[in-house]
């Protein structure tokens, strides 16, 4: 297999290091009973670091591999492209 590697993704490393570090506080919070809301706010940390890291590789890639796949297109042909890239951020 070969190597695939984008620019944003150490980008996304990052993001993830900082939800395992949330998760491992989530983990010792439950472990030293520490109430409940508190730990939800930190699991709520965990889900939107790994959220934004699945958004960020997810728009990494349409930015580099469906451009690399497509070319350059006219700007009349771009718009569905654009359209799509956009849309992502609702993931």
């Amino acid at each position: 297999m070969t190597e695939h590697r984008h620019e944003r993704h150490p980008e996304i490393v990052k993001r993830l290091k900082r939800a395992e570090g949330h998760l491992k506080s989530v983990i010792a919070m439950i472990e030293s009973g520490r109430p409940c809301p508190d730990i939800a706010q930190q699991l709520h940390a965990v889900e939107k670091a790994i959220a934004q890291a699945k958004r960020t590789l997810i728009q990494d890639h349409l930015d580099h591999c469906l451009e690399e796949t497509l070319g350059a297109l006219p700007r009349d042909q771009r718009q569905s492209i654009d359209e799509f890239k956009s849309i992502t951020k609702y993931l």
